[in-house]
């Protein structure tokens, strides 16, 4: 009679823990699922494609994209590159030197080598023609923006999208403009309504900054330094970040300071000796402040513009 008792509650308990058990699979599974739900997005890109951006990509590609992506705290999987593989993004360096390169004109050979499941496009143009079929038969391919050159802050905030990092991406934006805010008094402070230019010195050929991209737009709307004539006239004629400007039109170039990105320094930057560019203003005033060719100021993003800021800084207020 005791051992029947005995059996029976036994019996009874094993019941009640196989029920709990099942329950608690049913709910881990349920939570499960719901978690991919939220995690796995459909999102429409700017050239109206729906792309199913999975849950937490691991093998990204966004070529020339990659300050934003670091700002963010993302590693790609591949980072731009051309001359096959021996120019990079040096200044991005620090946090992508292990990482290998991809031609960047984007080969579909290439991509799919390193079995991405997220590509992400700085462009339309990018993916002309049937490019963007054939890179989303690869991985999801998210194309950002239309424009051949989309506003960077504009930028910075559809991949935060992308990502589920929109809250990052507007505290990275606000601290930047807290940044520049301050710097611009600084400078005014320092040169007043003195104007300034970006040069790029590359195989014995000078190019001019834009006045509204890359290091032209921190100079002139960031910081609020005043933009030679040159570079206005420049920049109505072309959407190009950087234009070759002639020895001719460089002797017109009235400007007060000088940043020069130098790529021509290890083969004696013979250019720098012309008898155009010593009659420049800010070469007679000595106000030339060089920089490596592989240094921030020929890129754009949040990293690039911040340190194109301390350049500026040091710069002038020295």
């Amino acid at each position: 009679m005791k051992l029947n008792k005995s059996l029976m509650f036994t019996g009874i308990l094993f019941f009640i823990l196989l029920l709990a058990a099942c329950g608690g699979n049913e709910e881990s599974e349920n939570a499960t699922e719901e978690d991919t739900q939220e995690e796995a997005r459909t999102l429409t890109d700017a050239a109206g494609n729906e792309v199913e951006v999975p849950a937490n990509p691991q093998n990204v590609i966004a070529s020339y994209l990659e300050d934003y992506l670091v700002a963010l705290d993302i590693t790609p999987v591949a980072q731009w590159s051309v001359r096959d593989g021996e120019d990079v993004q040096e200044y991005l360096q620090d946090d992508l030197g292990e990482i290998p390169t991809i031609p960047s004109d984007l080969p579909f050979e290439a991509v799919a080598s390193f079995e991405p499941d997220l590509l992400i496009m700085d462009s339309a143009e990018m993916v002309e023609g049937n490019k963007y079929n054939q890179y989303s038969k690869i991985a999801p391919t998210y194309v950002i923006g239309t424009a051949q050159n989309t506003e960077w802050r504009t930028e910075l905030e559809e991949i935060g999208k992308v990502f589920g990092k929109e809250e990052e991406a507007e505290q990275i934006l606000a601290d930047y403009e807290e940044k520049a805010v301050s710097a611009k008094e600084e400078i005014n402070s320092a040169i007043g309504s003195e104007s300034a230019v970006a040069l790029w010195l590359f195989s014995d050929t000078f190019y001019i900054v834009n006045e509204n991209l890359s290091s032209g737009d921190v100079l002139y709307n960031d910081l609020g330094i005043t933009t030679p004539n040159v570079v206005e006239e420049i920049s109505e004629d072309t959407v190009a970040n950087w234009s070759e400007i002639s020895l001719e039109k460089l002797a017109e170039l009235d400007a007060d300071h000088i940043f020069l990105a130098n790529d021509d320094a290890a083969n004696g930057s013979k250019m720098l000796e012309d008898p155009i560019w010593q009659n420049i203003p800010a070469v007679q005033k000595g106000n030339i402040y060089e920089f490596s060719g592989d240094s921030a100021w020929l890129y754009t993003g949040p990293i690039a513009n911040s340190q194109i800021i301390d350049d500026v800084l040091e710069s002038v207020t020295e």
